[in-house]
């Protein structure tokens, strides 16, 4: 069967928080490391979510206008722009940067209840449009680096 998805697309932004189920902050870049995550990030550590991935074009439909929403509000890490999340599945691999790869590890999320998110927006889009990997090589990756499907 033929790919329809988009299989490249770049950092659209890095974003990180202390705390989990906040929105995070966006940074020029960022430390993955294998097997752990962002560093300074509260997702990070020895677990399948170490990273998660929602693309700018699902965050541009979910604000409808609200020129407040900006990537990094769902509490996603790296937001993507012209690559297709839709289309990988677990197993996928991403390289991102100079060479830095990501294994995806889980398709959206089942909320455990009202995250600040959901409070401000009335909804969250994670659950839906996120994906969820683990770092199986790290590097240094920055806003603006192509993020490709290298192994699906």
């Amino acid at each position: 069967m033929e790919r329809v998805g988009t299989t490249r697309g770049r950092i659209k932004a890095i974003s990180v928080s202390k705390e989990r189920g906040t929105q995070k902050s966006n940074v020029h870049e960022a430390e993955l490391r294998e097997g752990f995550g962002i560093v300074g990030d509260a997702h990070a550590g020895d677990w399948h979510r170490q990273v998660s991935l929602l693309g700018v074009e699902s965050v541009r439909k979910a604000a409808a206008g609200d020129s407040s929403i900006s990537p990094g509000d769902f509490a996603e890490n790296i937001t993507t722009e012209g690559i297709d999340l839709s289309f990988l599945k677990v197993g996928s691999r991403l390289r991102i940067g100079g060479g830095a790869e990501l294994e995806v590890t889980q398709l959206g999320k089942r909320c455990e209840g009202r995250c600040q998110i959901y409070e401000r927006l009335g909804d969250c889009i994670m659950p839906r449009d996120g994906i969820f990997a683990r770092v199986t090589r790290g590097g240094r990756i920055r806003v603006g680096d192509a993020v490709e499907v290298v192994d699906d």
